[in-house]
């Protein structure tokens, strides 16, 4: 295959669907989606053959725990497929509207208008749910989008594009406007991140060595999180009830993914009382407990924590933990460790919340809930397209309104600059 002529041809698809899909009414928009979410329940036995076909493979080739359970579909994660496109078709429709419309001095109105991005390009490892939400979160924001999952998911990325092109034909809109790449050459991601002619924003979701290559490589703008060192820090003003529920579940609800917990933070007021109880919960569930020196007096199974341990994103069931001061030490601890994704504080003093809130410099700051909830879904965005730690443009939970732009609408009557 030649794989530059591939993805040009491509990138041309894409730009003629993006024209069609800016000016798809969002009746036709929402019967493309609620066919999508309908297709998904109706061909769950295939979608859940390909994916077994897929994890088969990875199996065999060594993946972790982590990207197995990233990769695998089952009837409930299928299911949650189809309710977040649902949800998706049930938002309002960003595009077209008009605001801070206002009457300039020379008679004429001045106002913004949302609009689509165009051609999104998102490239992503393991996990095949991504490829429903990429699609109906571009569909809803009248984008054209371009499809890479990893190698891992192939089989059931070409089921679920199967059901998502089902959709869109329903609705009459262009087949085109969801592409997924066929081949898995690596060529084609080098070429997708360059393809400026025909790509507005490329989104990378997977882990930190595939964001720094598309960061490093793309000429294309990207929205992007290299990793998530995600914190829960137990204030000496929590309630301890509140805090160890918060801190279990922010480690051991999913271990695989970005929002999980994976350093523990604690007053060293409360620590003699909450890391015990902590500690044994952790363990039974098989947990590894990397801590500090005062966290190693109170929990004798822990291990050493390194320097490195406060930088990693395990995405495994390991946990370091770090008996701090106070408040500043542990925001200090935030800022210089953490990647700028979420990041939890339990309390019950509302200064202190507040401090927290205006000082952790991360994408999400949450006060006594789980760093589980920094997801689209669960912000009531319908699906997201990635989380984002940069500061322009977008910055948590990437929903409909992040896949869209502004531009400036005036309106006259005859008016003439003087």
């Amino acid at each position: 295959m030649n794989i530059p002529q591939y993805m040009t041809e491509l990138g041309e698809r894409a730009r003629r669907a993006s024209r069609a899909m800016a000016r798809a009414t969002t009746a036709q928009k929402n019967a493309a989606l609620l066919a999508m979410a309908d297709a998904f329940e109706r061909d769950c036995k295939s979608l859940l053959a390909e994916n077994r076909k897929d994890m088969d493979a990875a199996k065999a080739n060594g993946l972790d725990s982590a990207m197995l359970d990233r990769l695998e579909l089952n009837e409930a994660r299928v299911k949650a497929m189809a309710d977040g496109v649902r949800q998706v078709a049930a938002l309002a429709d960003p595009i077209g509207a008009i605001t801070e419309m206002n009457y300039r001095p020379s008679g004429i109105q001045v106002g913004k208008m949302r609009v689509p991005l165009g051609v999104i390009g998102i490239i992503y490892e393991s996990r095949p749910n991504v490829t429903a939400d990429a699609a109906s979160l571009c569909l809803k924001s009248g984008n054209a989008t371009i499809l890479r999952g990893g190698s891992e998911a192939h089989h059931s990325n070409r089921a679920i594009a199967a059901c998502v092109r089902a959709g869109l034909k329903s609705a009459n809109l262009p087949d085109d406007a969801v592409q997924v790449i066929e081949t898995t050459d690596r060529a084609a991601v080098h070429e997708l991140v360059k393809m400026t002619r025909y790509v507005d924003v490329i989104v990378p979701r997977g882990g930190k060595g595939l964001i720094e290559m598309v960061s490093n490589e793309a000429r294309v703008p990207v929205i992007k999180h290299l990793h998530g060192i995600c914190h829960v820090y137990i204030d000496d003003a929590a309630d301890i009830e509140k805090a160890i529920p918060i801190a279990f579940n922010a480690k051991t609800h999913r271990y695989g993914v970005c929002n999980a917990m994976e350093t523990l933070l604690v007053a060293e007021a409360l620590a003699e009382r909450v890391l015990p109880t902590l500690a044994a919960m952790y363990l039974e569930k098989g947990v590894e407990l990397r801590g500090c020196e005062k966290t190693r007096a109170l929990v004798k199974s822990c291990k050493p924590a390194t320097e490195e341990d406060w930088s990693t994103e395990y995405l495994a069931p390991i946990l370091s933990i770090r008996v701090v001061k106070g408040l500043d030490q542990a925001i200090d601890h935030i800022n210089t460790y953490g990647s700028q994704h979420t990041d939890a504080i339990v309390t019950e003093d509302l200064t202190r919340a507040r401090i927290f809130l205006a000082e952790v410099d991360s994408s999400s700051v949450i006060v006594n809930a789980s760093t589980r909830f920094a997801d689209g879904f669960e912000y009531g965005l319908g699906a997201e397209i990635g989380i984002s730690t940069d500061k322009i443009h977008a910055r948590g939970p990437v929903g409909l309104e992040g896949l869209t732009s502004q531009k400036y609408v005036v309106i006259g009557d005859g008016h003439i600059r003087k």
